[in-house]
Order: structure tokens, then sequence, then C-alpha cells
């Protein structure tokens, strides 16, 4: 079977990934061995299985549900079985049983994820069986754990005739002390021998230094052939808006990881991979298109002198949008919305105006005309009349901010 997996049935493939699927490691490890003994097991890099363990986390927590299961069914180095084998009897393993039953109790809400997570929990559970399938049945043939060697027993019963006794160690393992009724070893089966001649130990074979691979720097071109493509295309399609460039690049990176692992190289790609997927779930979370009307990036600051020029709405995509109203006449009223995407929206109010103001930020902080708040979801109503009460000047203000600090004080 593990000479031929290539031209295997699925089935086939299957029973020969359970009979010979890895050990977990005690070396190398960063928590339990999966990853390392996924990496062990069919010689691929192990940066770029736990990569693929975090990317799969990402969705909805498949990675998390496929890690709990390796480290329940696939046994420690030298164990005899796994910790949910040797929980039902199946054999030895130094796995605490309070543990196995505490890694069986988290797979629940795993479960529970993959059943109401959607499309892409399913997805991301296919997508992590697949790639295991198509491991095993491509290097299936590498690096195959070796059987367990049989526990060999001594039958010592003094109810049984010696050459019972004899007979029946000899079949289970070669006797290696004397019995107590043969003190001088003068019995033939416990001579100590000495040991056949080992056959001669062939020279070492010179080490092949292999050609530098090209997966890398071709899967970084094709990455920035992507984004320069999508980007040109977001001007005809609304398709392609920034998160969805980001997981077209990302998926182009994740794909040339993957080539990598079967031919070498793409190692360094993880350097690209990790802060964009990052990048990417922060603007999935916090709901971009929620951001500014405007195009605009970068500061901005506005001092309007009357009530005329008090616009609608003042904003940025990223950076700090700065609204000060405090050279606005004592009399009139205004209404206006400062909104930042990433970044800081900061008003600055006149001492005795009547003010309305409603602070709002879907991550990062709120200090709103002396009311405080930091956190996810954040949002302070404030009315205040101003150091000398009713009257005057009018302001009603929304200041909001998807990602970062909202701030409205007096001058």
């Amino acid at each position: 079977m593990s000479g031929n997996l290539s031209t295997a049935g699925v089935e086939e493939t299957l029973k020969d990934f359970w009979v010979s699927r890895p050990r977990r490691p005690h070396d190398g490890r960063k928590i339990a061995g999966v990853a390392a003994g996924i990496a062990e097991r069919y010689r691929v890099d192990p940066v770029i299985v736990r990569v693929a363990f975090v990317a799969m986390a990402l969705c909805n927590g498949a990675g998390f549900l496929i890690y709990l299961l390796g480290w329940l069914w696939l046994a420690q180095s030298d164990d005899e079985v796994s910790p949910a084998e040797a929980l039902i009897g199946r054999g030895r393993s130094s796995t605490p049983v309070p543990l196995t039953v505490l890694l069986g109790l988290a797979v629940l809400p795993a479960t529970g994820f993959f059943v109401d997570g959607g499309f892409t929990m399913v997805g991301g559970v296919l997508l992590s069986v697949g790639g295991i399938y198509l491991l095993h049945r491509n290097r299936g043939h590498l690096n195959r754990p070796a059987p367990r060697d049989p526990v060999t027993t001594s039958v010592s019963d003094p109810g049984l005739p010696i050459t019972e006794q004899v007979m029946m160690n000899q079949e289970t393992s070669r006797v290696t002390t004397p019995p107590a009724w043969d003190p001088l070893g003068a019995a033939p089966f416990a001579w100590d021998l000495p040991e056949p001649t080992p056959d001669p130990v062939p020279p070492p074979v010179p080490v092949v230094r292999r050609r530098k691979s090209r997966v890398g720097s071709a899967t970084f071109g094709l990455a920035m052939i992507t984004l320069a493509g999508s980007v040109v295309a977001s001007g005809y399609s609304p398709w392609f808006s920034p998160q969805h460039v980001v997981g077209l690049v990302v998926a182009v990176l994740g794909l040339g990881m993957l080539v990598g692992a079967f031919r070498g190289g793409g190692r360094g790609l993880i350097w690209l991979v990790v802060p964009l997927s990052v990048v990417g779930v922060g603007m999935t979370s916090v709901h971009l298109d929620s951001f500014g009307g405007s195009d605009r990036v970068g500061d901005y600051t506005a001092r309007p002198v009357n009530v005329e020029q008090v616009e609608a709405r003042y904003d940025t995509n990223a950076g700090t949008v700065t609204l000060d109203l405090t050279a606005l006449p004592a009399t009139g009223s205004v209404k206006t919305v400062v909104e930042a995407g990433v970044g800081s929206a900061e008003v600055l109010l006149p001492p005795t105006a009547d003010v309305t103001v409603t602070c709002s930020t879907e991550l990062g902080s709120v200090k709103c005309l002396g009311h405080e708040a930091d956190g996810r979801g954040k949002t302070q109503r404030v009315v205040d009349n101003g150091t000398d009460g009713p009257g005057g000047l009018h302001v009603e203000l929304e200041v909001k901010s998807s990602v970062g600090e909202v701030v409205v004080s007096r001058g």
C-alpha cells in the first residue's frame, strides 16, 4: 500500500493514513506537537503547517477543531496509542485522563461552531481534510512510523513443568537470565553467546545541495500582479473592495506556500501572510464599508468662522480629522458629522455653546466632554449647556471613528 498511494483509491488512502498516521514528537512542538508531527511525518516545513492551522482558525475556528482532533487521536512518539484510544482501553498513553476528558469536552463547542459557523467553517474543515488527504496521497510513503514492538513477557509458573516454561519463554522473547532452578546457567537457552558480527556500516552518503527553489519569488511576483490587477479592476467593479483585494493576495501567497510544501521553498512568505491575514480580519470585523463617504486619506483640519461655513460632514478614511468651532459667533445653530475610518475624530467647542453630541467608536476610546469609555462598540451621548447655561450658540454633533479615538472637548 505504501509504495503506490498515488494510484490507490480514496478508501485505501484513508485506511493507510489511519494505520500510519503521524505521531506527535516531544521535540519541536509549540503546544501539543500536532503541527510538528504532521510536518515530520510528511517531511514538510513545520512553519507552513502552523501557518495553515492559523489560517484555518480564521475560518470560524475550523483550524481549532482540527487541532483538537489531532491532539486526541494522534499518539505521542513514545506512546502505544492516542489519548482518545487510551481512554477506551486500547493501550497506554502518557496524556493524563483528566486532560483527555477536557479536550473531548472542548471539541463539543468547536463542533457546534462547525454546525452554526456557516460556509466559512465548513469550507475551512473541508480544506483542512483535503490538504491532509493530498499530503498523504503524495507523500505518505515517506517517513512511515515503525510498528510498535509487542510487549514481551517471561513465564515463570511453579505449577508448570520446566520444559513448558522454557518453551513458552522462547515463544515470547529470548530469556537473558537463567531461571531459579539453574543458577549456573547450564541450560542451553541461558547461555550468553556472543552476538553475530554486525554487517559493515556503509559509508555516509554525500549530501547533495539542492538548487534554490524559485517558488517564493514566483509567488511574490504573482501576488504583486494580483494586487496591481485588483487595483485597476476596482475602478470598474465595486467587488474589488480593500477587503477582497487583501483576501486575493493572501490566497495567492497561501497557494504558493502550499506548492512550496511539496517542492521546497516559499518559507519566507510567512512574513507577508501573517500580517496581511491580521489586516484582513481587522478590515472585515470593523466593517470598513461604513467609513466616511469621501476618498480622503490623511489628516484633515477645518476651522469655520461663521455658521454658514460649517459643512454637513467632515471625514477621513485614515488619519485624524479635527474640527475647531471656537471661532463661531455666540449665536446661531449648526449641525454636522465628524467621522474617521482608522484614526482619530476630534472636535473643539466654544466654552459657552449649548451642545448635544453623540460620540461612538467600533473599536477604540471615547472622551466626550468628560465622559470616557474604552473598548469595542462604545457610545456616549452628552447634553451640555456650557459655562453660561442655556442660550446662545447651539451645536448638534455626531462624532465617530471605526477604529481609533473620539475626542470632544471645549476650548
